[in-house]
């Protein structure tokens, strides 16, 4: 039977649902008698419970489940037969009028909308790209000397400097009184190293154990600590141990320790070199492809359905939440969070959403199995069992579809920029990855 869709406004349609009374009637009945088997009711023994009872006790709970499998079965059939994409849950009210012997129903919802994807040889997207040099393999080697550093008591004539490593009492006033976080007792930290207020870690240098000092604080007025932020403390600093550092030397005995299979510091340069050419990879990948996801949004025009946009924002607003909680603000669960604060968001995410689906299907860009196959392998190259980690990935649907979801955002950055007006830039080692 030909179903009847009227159009509302844009991507809102509805059509009529009709259940016939008997057939509801009949479900109820045929429940309720399987149930009476095995319900249990004070002074009855089990399956003897009269089905007068059973229906009082249980009846209007079977009726809402019923009438709800009854429903859901009428709209799905009737979209299927419109040919309609149901994007969400539908709306559905009984109507107050309806032929004998049936009940009528009104389904509200949306569709799915028209994508069109625009001209992307229009789109202007910047490509960049960056080279692993021997600064940047330099840069990494001493990092990997300090994280082997060791140290040892300076000489007591000698006070703090760059590098060393301190220990300290301290107490912060603000206008004379302490301020929470403001005092520690054998407080630990580098010097030069940026772990301190730059203000705090020049006033410890030069210091010698047992000297005491006190000195003025201005904190950023976009300090983390907001009861604090641009205003002006005074510190009382006790040096209570000083420490200077030692750093490995980079040489065959040092890339051995490193686990570097030749031994040798041509072969630790170069394993450091391949580490840092498949972050590089990453992180580009990751730049150009939100730089066509930008190029995406402008030149794809469609209406969004409201229930997608609501139930993007209410996953939104659901992370935020267990975000507090994993930060350990107590009762995140029940935090006021204004679900409008993410509509832009979840407006972009809903978009991109559509238009990289409708880009997937027009252009058959899904994921290969190969494609996923290699891209797993990539990425565990950086831990010490590639294998183990290969395996992990393959034994988990969730894990793969997280994979797949990455390579199929592959293929669609590549193939916009195979059709978009590109322009190329070069980007600094550090700038990639401090960005």
């Amino acid at each position: 039977m030909a179903v009847n869709v009227e159009t509302l406004e844009k991507l809102e349609r509805r059509i009529t649902l009709t259940l016939a009374a008997s057939e509801v009637n009949s479900e109820v009945e045929s429940r309720l008698k399987k149930l009476a088997r095995t319900v249990k009711a004070d002074g009855f023994r089990p399956g003897k419970v009269p089905m007068s009872v059973v229906a009082q006790r249980y009846g209007y709970s079977v009726q809402y489940e019923v009438m709800n499998d009854k429903l859901g079965q009428a709209f799905a059939q009737a979209a299927n037969e419109a040919q309609l994409r149901v994007a969400g849950v539908p709306n559905i009210n009984q109507k107050d009028e309806a032929a004998e012997g049936t009940m009528a129903f009104d389904a509200t919802f949306e569709v799915y909308p028209e994508v069109a994807l625009g001209d992307l040889s229009g789109a202007e997207v910047e490509r960049v790209t960056a080279e692993v040099d021997d600064a940047a393999i330099d840069k990494t080697v001493e990092i990997l000397r300090k994280q082997r550093r060791t140290f040892a008591q300076r000489p007591a004539a000698e006070g703090a400097q760059a590098g060393d490593r301190v220990t300290i009492d301290f107490e912060g006033k603000i206008d004379g009184e302490p301020f929470s976080g403001g005092k520690a007792e054998a407080f630990q930290f580098l010097v030069g190293e940026g772990q301190m207020l730059e203000q705090f870690d020049q006033a410890v240098r030069g210091m010698k154990v047992g000297e005491s000092k006190t000195f003025p604080l201005s904190f950023p007025a976009d300090y983390h600590g907001a009861d604090v932020a641009g205003k002006e403390a005074d510190f009382l600093v006790t040096m209570k141990k000083v420490e200077s550092q030692n750093l490995p030397e980079v040489n065959d005995e040092f890339a051995k320790s490193l686990g570097i299979a030749e031994g040798s510091v041509a072969g630790l340069r170069a394993d450091v070199k391949k580490n840092l050419e498949r972050e590089v990879k990453f992180r580009v990948q990751s730049r150009n492809k939100a730089a066509v996801m930008d190029a995406l949004v402008k030149v794809a025009e469609l209406d969004l359905p409201k229930a997608l946009i609501a139930s993007e924002t209410e996953r939104l607003v659901e992370g935020a939440r267990a975000d507090l909680k994993q930060r350990g603000v107590k009762d995140a669960e029940k935090a006021p969070i204004p679900a409008e604060i993410f509509t832009p968001q979840a407006e972009r995410r809903v978009r991109l959403g559509l238009v990289v689906a409708e880009l997937v299907k027009v252009n058959n860009l899904q994921a290969k199995p190969e494609q996923l196959q290699a891209h797993i392998e990539e990425m565990a190259q950086s831990y010490e069992k590639p294998a183990d980690v290969v395996r992990w990935y393959l034994s988990d649907r969730n894990r793969m579809a997280e994979v797949e979801a990455v390579v199929i955002e592959n293929n669609v950055a590549e193939f916009v920029l195979s059709k978009a007006k590109v322009t190329e830039k070069v980007l600094p080692f550090d700038e990639l990855m401090t960005a």
